[in-house]
């Protein structure tokens, strides 16, 4: 999708430094993709000791 964006040169130019991204484009992506993994990670905190995991790890590991 096009679509056109005002960003601050110094900041886009760090964050191609810092992600040694070669483009824009991807910087943006990258950024993208960096938001959404967080928001995830964010959903997937809120069930933190609310799942009970009681495996046996021998017993996984005989299976495969």
């Amino acid at each position: 999708m096009r679509t056109t964006l005002n960003l601050p040169d110094e900041l886009v130019q760090h964050a191609m430094k810092a992600s040694h991204q070669k483009t824009k484009t991807a910087v943006i992506i990258a950024a993208l993709q960096d938001v959404v993994r967080k928001s995830r990670l964010q959903e997937l905190r809120h069930f933190k000791g609310r799942v009970n995991l009681d495996l046996d790890l021998a017993a996984l590991r005989k299976r495969a």
